[in-house]
């Protein structure tokens, strides 16, 4: 009978197998969801850029009409003709993100650490900071183009002054357009940053006080460092936004027609011009090099984990 006992039991741990395969099961039911989502609304018109990146327009064929093909010389043509708007927005996006970076800093310091004692102080201050969120991205660069059209008060108070000469515009300018970008995209700075500087312990700030530190040796040393997750958060969710931006730099807003960025070409070959391939080229090159920057920007970070 001990034998037979013996060859009938069960192995260790196979009591367990049919339990942990019911819940990967479903976990991948839970996961289908999310999965479709991804594939009909991110890889599916993914794949359809690339390939129309590489039609050729059909012979003969009215405007608008373009043929599967493997035609590379659409990026190499999109490349030569507008690369200047390709290296402007990257410009602009980066002096952007600098600018909304210097601005939320502060912000978020003194919403997240300095009224940390003051719930409902912290509480007002963010509601503030998210407020813009409520207004349309286009009323919002619409209100600003007023504000500084050639006849408004800023712009004729700065001519009163001598500050700007009489006839100077400040629409239609990059000044106009990397405004109208640091406006616009400070919340994405402002919100990782106090996610990030709401919790620090502030002991840390308190140990460097007590060694003697100065308030510039305990922010380089303390506070700064252990903000970088938040400033690395914050300046990708600016930058990305900001370089395929094509409405502060849209004459009918703030920009002019030497200020057209890349999401202004692509805009204007999609819905006008119908250059669908060239488009698409585009398109495509922006995400490559937005990538590369990206990657290399958190690798030298040191915060891989982001990715």
């Amino acid at each position: 009978m001990a034998l037979a006992a013996f060859t009938t039991a069960a192995p260790p741990g196979t009591e367990q197998e049919p339990a942990q395969r019911r819940r990967s099961g479903i976990a991948l039911v839970l996961l289908l969801p999310g999965v479709l989502y991804l594939v009909l609304f991110f890889l599916t018109p993914l794949v359809s850029l690339i390939i129309t990146s590489f039609q050729a327009p059909v012979v003969d064929g009215d405007i608008g009409q373009y043929q599967a093909a493997f035609r590379w010389e659409n990026y190499t043509e999109s490349i030569a003709e507008y690369w200047p708007q390709i290296i402007r927005s990257f410009v602009y996006a980066t002096i952007a993100t600098a600018a909304a970076l210097l601005i939320s800093y502060p912000l978020a310091y003194f919403i997240g650490v300095k009224v940390r004692r003051f719930p409902l102080v912290q509480n007002l201050l963010m509601t503030l900071v998210i407020a813009p969120f409520f207004i349309s991205f286009l009323l919002r660069t619409l209100a600003w183009k007023q504000l500084l059209s050639d006849d408004s008060f800023f712009t004729s108070t700065l001519k009163a002054l001598s500050i700007l000469p009489p006839d100077a515009h400040v629409t239609g300018t990059a000044f106009s357009v990397i405004f109208g970008l640091t406006y616009n995209f400070i919340p994405f700075m402002t919100l990782p940053l106090y996610t990030t500087l709401e919790r620090l312990d502030t002991r840390y700030l308190e140990a460097g006080s007590d060694l003697y530190a100065s308030s510039w040796t305990t922010f380089r040393k303390i506070t700064l460092p252990l903000s970088l997750p938040g400033i690395v958060s914050g300046t990708l969710l600016t930058f990305i936004p900001a370089a395929g931006d094509y409405i502060n730099a849209s004459q009918d807003f703030l920009g002019g027609a030497d200020t057209s960025m890349i999401g202004n070409v692509i805009e204007s070959n999609f819905l006008v011009l119908q250059n669908y391939p060239t488009a698409a080229a585009m398109s495509v090159v922006l995400m490559a090099v937005i990538l590369v920057i990206v990657g290399f920007y958190v690798k030298r970070s040191g915060t891989e984990d982001l990715l």
